[in-house]
C-alpha cells in the first residue's frame, strides 16, 4: 500500500513554492487530531492546483505517515532520508527532509508537553477520588499506573 503512496508525493512540485509545501505540512500538523476542515481542503487542492478532490487525501496520508515517523520515531538528521524510498524524485527528498527538520524539534516537543500535561492529570484524578470519604459498604474501583521503558530489567526485579 505504501508504494502506491508515494506515488502522490511528485504531487508537491505542482506547488508554487517551498512556503506552500511548509503552509501544508503547518496545516496537517495544526489538523493532526481533527483532522483538515473543507476550507483548509480547498486551500491545500488550490496551492497544488489539483483538478481532482481524489489525488488529495492520498497525498495527505503520505505527508502524514513522514510527519509522524519523523516526530515519534525519533528519525536523527542523518536517518531521515531513509524515510522515502528511492523513487522518490531527489529534489522533493530534499525539500521534504530540510521541512521535515526544520519542525521536527518543535513538534516533538509538542508532543512530550502533551504527555506531561496528561499524566499529571490523570494522577490528580486519581488522587481526588482517594481522598474523597467512601462508605466501607461501597465497592470501589482502583487503577494502577505503571510506567513502562524500553531498559531491561534489572535482576531482582
Amino acid at each position: 500500500m505504501e508504494q502506491t503512496l508515494w506515488s502522490h508525493l511528485p504531487l508537491l512540485v505542482r506547488s508554487a513554492s517551498k512556503d506552500s509545501v511548509e503552509d501544508i505540512l503547518q496545516a496537517l500538523w495544526r489538523t493532526r487530531k481533527t483532522g483538515l476542515d473543507d476550507t483548509d481542503r480547498e486551500t491545500i487542492r488550490n496551492m497544488l492546483q489539483l483538478p481532482d478532490e481524489s489525488d488529495l487525501d492520498p497525498l495527505l496520508v503520505c505527508l502524514r505517515i513522514l510527519m509522524r515517523r519523523c516526530v515519534y520515531e525519533d528519525v536523527s538528521k542523518e536517518e531521515i532520508h531513509k524515510l522515502f524510498p528511492e523513487e522518490v524524485l531527489p529534489e522533493l527528498r530534499r525539500l521534504l527532509t530540510l521541512l521535515l527538520l526544520k519542525f521536527q524539534k518543535n513538534w516533538q516537543e509538542e508532543v512530550m508537553m502533551k504527555d506531561q500535561v496528561t499524566v499529571p492529570q490523570s494522577n490528580t484524578v486519581a488522587r481526588s477520588m482517594a481522598e474523597q470519604e467512601v462508605e466501607p459498604s461501597q465497592p470501589v474501583a482502583g487503577v494502577n499506573l505503571k510506567h513502562q521503558t524500553n531498559t531491561q530489567p534489572q535482576v531482582g526485579e
